[in-house]
């Protein structure tokens, strides 16, 4: 705001007894406009003032005169008959500083206004009788002090508030209205430095005189601004560090608190597990002891999940760590869910379960790890796919077949409640010393509650080993097992992975492939080329059977693992394989179809292979037509 005293800074103020004097029938004008002339002398030089502010600042520089005036006589106004010289005492000053302004005209001041006010109020005394005694001691404890400051001159015009109720009447004009009153009285009486005083100037008169200093001053005033700003930026960013911390503080109190809770919770869960098992619940000094603090050298197998380290405990016992990377809320779901369903189970060819570790250090965050038995002969995948190793023997792929096959029956049918487990793939069947076959990785698992015939969930596995109705409809029952089962009999026979890529570049489904030729009564065209120590030409067609009746890809067409498992170690025959009515690559359309398509064959039922015959309605869709369907359709 520009200083409000600045019009009557550069004036010559030493006329006003004479002008009055000129006036017919007037008085000469009271007021001393010398406190305006001291105003004077600290300047030199005049700022340029916006027009629209003239009015305010000639109403707040009369008011500045007229509480020195009270001040002198304990009034607040001049006599009536003296307010003419006094506007043309004033209105002479205003010409030496703006030229042709007239005051009255111009701001629409009355004459009269000058030596009128609030609820006619015109003496100390009169003023002090209309408030109440606290309310004036109040305002006057509050401004007796130096009001060059925000905070005091805050205090100050805050008190005024007390006095409000009290001076609410009418006014006359604008001049000195009852907002005016406590400022004026304010100046003369409760500041003891007056109202000439530069704070006062300021605080009650919204008058700076200190913008009009000189240019000495005024180059010490900028300093003092500048010093003013650069403190409070930096007050201003020590107090965002400072909040900033106390933040990351309060955060990290949460997430520990945060963290202590779900710690607890993980391990009330763990230890109900462990009550009923011999799980050993490992600290993380020694998870690290095993695995020489996660050396890389260490890990033997990734995934998803993260990596699985060899390590060896206390005693040379050598054993597998898996270590979780997903060290959160849904990764304690994962892990939690995994020791459950392992603890659950017990069998030869199943993956057994030392114990595992959860533990939260600075450093590494939360652990979360599983220790199993070491493999010594690594993954089925390792040895099929791999480069490091020799063909398996017929005879190890027997072993690794049935095996497999048997661990599969007990989470259907000998663990309660069932489990189905969703990721029977190549590289999640481990192979001991003695190459006697182990299904690990149990973390998409999924109980069966009794009574069930099957389950709506989210798809979850690896691609080529989904059945088509799970792939499909999300509908997941022991017999997408069997699907996933037959896949890797076939990759175990053929040596050819789930998805096959020809010559030509069009990748072809195992499944598909193994049927073409078993079609055609090429049956032992499946099986990798020199297997050492080939079986039987019945004993090893009957697996090449087994394999592409399980990868069936209607659901009912295939046998159960327990019936699995009896084709495979008994001299049980395999029955007539229904006509596969569709390619699992085909179109939606011919999926559909495919349900009022005839085939013959054998149903599995929970009383064995029954024949059922379905009349044929329409044709199969052919190869080419089905090269020409949309892409968008495909699986």
């Amino acid at each position: 705001m520009f200083p409000l005293l600045h019009i009557f800074l550069f004036l010559h103020l030493s006329f006003p007894s004479y002008v009055s004097s000129q006036q017919p029938n007037t008085t000469p004008c009271p007021l001393d406009f010398n406190a305006l002339r001291n105003l004077i002398n600290q300047s030199s030089k005049r700022p340029n003032l916006n027009s629209t502010t003239h009015c305010q600042y000639i109403r707040q520089g009369l008011r500045l005169v007229q509480s020195e005036y009270l001040r002198r006589t304990n009034s607040f106004f001049p006599p009536l008959t003296s307010a003419e010289s006094c506007w043309n005492s004033y209105q002479f000053l205003v010409n030496d500083y703006v030229p042709n302004f007239d005051i009255r005209k111009s701001c629409g001041f009355q004459t009269s206004w000058i030596s009128q006010g609030c609820m006619n109020i015109t003496t100390r005394f009169e003023f002090e009788s209309n408030v109440s005694v606290s309310a004036l001691s109040n305002m006057v404890s509050s401004c007796n002090q130096s009001l060059e400051n925000n905070s005091p001159c805050a205090t100050c015009t805050t008190s005024f508030s007390g006095l409000a109720s009290y001076l609410n009447g009418p006014s006359v004009g604008n001049v000195s209205d009852c907002t005016a009153y406590p400022s004026i009285y304010a100046a003369a009486f409760a500041n003891q430095v007056g109202p000439t005083d530069e704070g006062t100037i300021k605080c009650l008169f919204a008058i700076d005189v200190t913008a009009t200093a000189s240019s000495g001053k005024g180059k010490k005033n900028v300093t003092i601004i500048v010093v003013v700003l650069v403190c409070g930026l930096v007050l201003v960013f020590v107090g965002f560090v400072y909040w900033f911390l106390w933040r990351r503080r309060k955060n990290r109190l949460a997430h520990k608190w945060n963290n202590r809770r779900i710690e607890s919770n993980l391990s009330s869960r763990l230890d109900s597990i462990s009550g009923s098992t011999t799980l050993i619940r490992f600290t993380i000094d020694e998870i690290k002891m095993a695995t020489k603090n996660f050396s890389r050298v260490n890990i033997i197998g990734t995934g998803g999940y993260g990596n699985v380290y060899k390590g060896v405990l206390p005693g040379g016992v050598e054993v597998a760590l898996k270590r979780f990377k997903n060290c959160s809320v849904a990764g304690d779901a994962s892990f939690t869910h995994e020791v459950e369903v392992i603890a659950s189970v017990r069998h030869v060819n199943l993956v057994a379960l030392r114990g595992y570790c959860t533990a939260t250090t600075p450093y590494e965050g939360h652990q979360r790890i599983i220790v199993c038995d070491l493999m010594k002969n690594g993954s089925l995948h390792d040895h099929l796919f791999g480069t490091r190793y020799e063909k398996l023997s017929w005879g190890i792929r027997q072993k690794v077949a049935l095996g497999t096959a048997r661990g599969l029956a007990y989470l259907h049918y000998g663990a309660q409640p069932g489990i189905i487990h969703r990721d029977i793939k190549a590289s999640n069947i481990l192979l001991d010393e003695s190459f006697e076959p182990k299904v690990a990785d149990f973390g998409l698992a999924k109980f069966t509650p009794e009574g069930m015939t099957h389950l709506s969930t989210r798809v979850a596995g690896t691609m080529g080993y989904v059945a088509p109705e799970y792939a499909l409809y999300g509908q997941l029952t022991e017999r997408s097992d069997v699907y996933s089962f037959g896949v890797v009999l076939l990759e175990l026979l053929s040596g050819k992975k789930a998805i096959i890529e020809f010559n030509d570049g069009q990748p072809t489904l195992v499944t598909d492939w193994a049927w073409s030729l078993v079609r055609e009564g090429r049956s032992l065209d499946v099986l990798e080329d020199n297997i050492p120590d080939l079986g039987p030409p019945e004993v090893v067609e009957k697996y090449v059977l087994v394999a592409v009746l399980c990868s069936h890809p209607q659901l009912y067409a295939r046998p159960t693992m327990d019936q699995v498992v009896n084709m495979l170690d008994a001299d049980i025959p395999v029955p007539n394989i229904p006509e596969r009515p569709i390619s699992l690559i085909a179109d939606l359309d011919d999926i559909e179809r495919s349900v009022s398509s005839s085939f013959s064959g054998n149903l599995s039922t929970a009383a064995g292979y029954q024949p059922y015959i379905i009349e044929r309605e329409t044709p199969l869709a052919d190869s080419d037509s089905v090269k020409d369907r949309s892409l968008d359709k495909r699986l």
